[in-house]
C-alpha cells in the first residue's frame, strides 16, 4: 500500500510533501505580508485531495462542496489547533503513483499525513475532537463504485485503528457540503442546501 503508516507511526509519516498552513506573525510558518495583529482574518480553502492545518487564531480552514469525498475536520481544543483534510478516494492502492504526488487524496495516506502536520503544531492525538462530513451519493443515476460509501467506512476505520472517532458526523445522502473550522473558537459550520449547521470541536 502506497505511503501507508504503522498505527504507532500515525503522527509520525509523511513529513512531506508540507501541508498548507496560515502565515503566523513569529511563528513557524512566518509572517503574512502587512499584518501582524489578531484583527487580520484569513481563510485557507482547502481544495479536492488536499489538506491544511492552522494553529493561527485569524484563521479559518474551508472547503467546498464535498459530494462523495469526506471532509475530516480536527481541533485541539488545547493547543487552539486545526486541521482538515478533503480526502476522494479510499485506498491508494487505486492510484500509487497519483498517492505519491498527493497523499491527501487518499483516506489510508491522508489521514496519516494530516495527524502528522497537526503534531508538528503541537496538536495531541489524545485530545483532538473529529467531525467528518461528507460521503454523499451525487449522482443521477445509480451508483454502482459507491465511492461515498466506501470513503465513510475506510475512514471510520482507520480513525479506529488509531483509537479515535468521530464526535459529530454529517455524513452521506445525496447532498454537497461546505465546511468551515474557525481556528479560534473550533467552531465548525457546515452548509448544506436548504439548511445550516453549527458544531463546536473546542
Amino acid at each position: 500500500m502506497a505511503g501507508s503508516a504503522s498505527i504507532n507511526d500515525v503522527f509520525g509519516a509523511f513529513a512531506s510533501p508540507k501541508p498548507k498552513a496560515a502565515p503566523s506573525p513569529g511563528g513557524s510558518f512566518g509572517s503574512p505580508t502587512g499584518a501582524h495583529s489578531k484583527s487580520f482574518a484569513q481563510r485557507v480553502v482547502v481544495g479536492v485531495g488536499d489538506m491544511a492545518v492552522s494553529n493561527v487564531e485569524h484563521v479559518t480552514l474551508s472547503t467546498f462542496a464535498l459530494g462523495s469525498c469526506v471532509g475530516v475536520i480536527v481541533f485541539d481544543p488545547v493547543a487552539r489547533a486545526g486541521g482538515l483534510l478533503h480526502l476522494m478516494l479510499p485506498d491508494s492502492t487505486l492510484s500509487p503513483d497519483r498517492a505519491g504526488k498527493k497523499p491527501a487524496m487518499f483516506a489510508d495516506t491522508g489521514i496519516p499525513m494530516l495527524f502528522n502536520a497537526l503534531r508538528g503544531i503541537r496538536a495531541e492525538r489524545q485530545r483532538v475532537n473529529i467531525l467528518l462530513a461528507g460521503g454523499a451519493c451525487v449522482l443521477n443515476g445509480p451508483d454502482q463504485f459507491k465511492i461515498g460509501e466506501r470513503n465513510i467506512a475506510t475512514t471510520r476505520k482507520l480513525l479506529s485503528l488509531y483509537g479515535l472517532r468521530a464526535s459529530y458526523e454529517e455524513l452521506g445522502g445525496n447532498v454537497n457540503r461546505t465546511v468551515h473550522l474557525n481556528i479560534a473558537t473550533g467552531e465548525v459550520f457546515l452548509k448544506l442546501p436548504g439548511r445550516e449547521i453549527r458544531h463546536r470541536l473546542g
